[in-house]
């Protein structure tokens, strides 16, 4: 079973503020075009058995069926959904942050 991948507008607005941040901030755009580009390639592999990462241990995450992808020094936040064969992908960020108050932002 294939599943659709759907990324929230918050998490383009994550995935933008990392390119923009390496390759602005730190000065190095290649890396950040690499960055991308392998953040950009496991979101796609999540079209098949997306449940192979774990669940966060959260709530309300975790009764929402939150998951967690690492990727390099970055998560992807994504939920599942066999109903309609889709994942969400909720945010994508930097793994050093305080991720509950960055979810909780999400929440709602």
């Amino acid at each position: 079973m294939s599943f659709d991948i759907v990324i929230s507008e918050q998490a383009n607005t994550d995935i933008r503020y990392i390119y923009e941040y390496i390759a602005f901030e730190l000065l190095a755009p290649d890396n950040a075009i690499n960055q991308l580009k392998r953040i950009e390639n496991s979101i796609m592999s999540l079209n098949e058995m997306p449940e192979r990462y774990r669940q966060y241990d959260v709530e309300p995450w975790q009764s929402r069926g939150l998951r967690v992808m690492p990727v390099d020094h970055y998560i992807v936040f994504y939920i599942p959904c066999k109903k309609s064969n889709t994942v969400t992908i909720i945010r994508v960020m930097y793994s050093g942050r305080d991720i509950d108050i960055q979810l909780k932002n999400n929440s709602k």
